[in-house]
């Protein structure tokens, strides 16, 4: 998906300024990388929102149409306010089409682990994002694992992961993604089942007694 933003320059910079922008409804930012000078700008908060909400979200390439020209970036850094969360400022730092990015995807579980919630487990997710090399056309939108077949007690791996074409990462692979484990209420019932079955131990007093008769 083609998305393409229009950034005004020359804006001051100051939190005085900054402000009074986003009172009209714009963003103030940044745009640096590829051994440019860096270029204060100002973008559309809305049309900077539209072009975040799509299936890409942040990994999203963004092409500005700065002063007649074009640049292709990716937002590297969103500021937000601390208690409404809008966003305050962004940077956008420039790619090449040619280069590797390092950007952070989104991992999806997928399916239902039916093995595991019949053992009154869970499937716990450890890593929600991973590290991965790509080239800006090449960038996955997410990373879906399918979870159907887990049993308790199974873990998934990065090692597990299978990346689209020419997506890799240097995270070690065995770190672990997600796991299915028993959850402890079900885990204390077991014992609790298992503790009731046992049969009650004979002291040695009984069993002199019993002799005795």
């Amino acid at each position: 998906m083609d998305i393409t933003l229009t950034a005004t320059t020359g804006r001051t910079t100051g939190s005085g300024p900054s402000n009074r922008l986003r009172i009209q409804g714009q963003i103030p930012g940044v745009v640096y990388g590829l051994g440019k000078d860096p270029i204060s700008i100002a973008v559309d908060a809305r049309e900077l929102r539209q072009a975040l909400t799509t299936e890409a979200s942040l990994n999203a390439i963004v092409t500005l149409e700065v002063d007649g020209s074009s640049e292709l970036t990716i937002v590297r850094e969103l500021q937000r306010h601390p208690v409404r969360n809008d966003v305050t400022h962004v940077d956008f730092v420039r790619v090449d089409i040619t280069q590797e990015l390092l950007v952070e995807v989104p991992i999806v579980l997928e399916g239902e682990a039916k093995q595991v919630l019949d053992e009154q487990g869970v499937v716990d997710q450890i890593m929600y994002t991973l590290s991965v090399y790509a080239k800006p056309d090449a960038i996955p939108n997410e990373i879906p694992i399918d979870i159907s077949g887990l049993q308790v007690g199974d873990a998934i791996r990065v090692a597990d992961i299978v990346l689209p074409t020419g997506a890799r990462t240097e995270v070690d692979g065995d770190e672990t993604v997600a796991t299915a484990v028993v959850t402890r209420a079900a885990a204390e019932e077991e014992v609790g089942e298992v503790a009731e079955g046992e049969a009650p131990e004979t002291s040695a007093a009984e069993v002199a007694t019993d002799d005795d008769a």
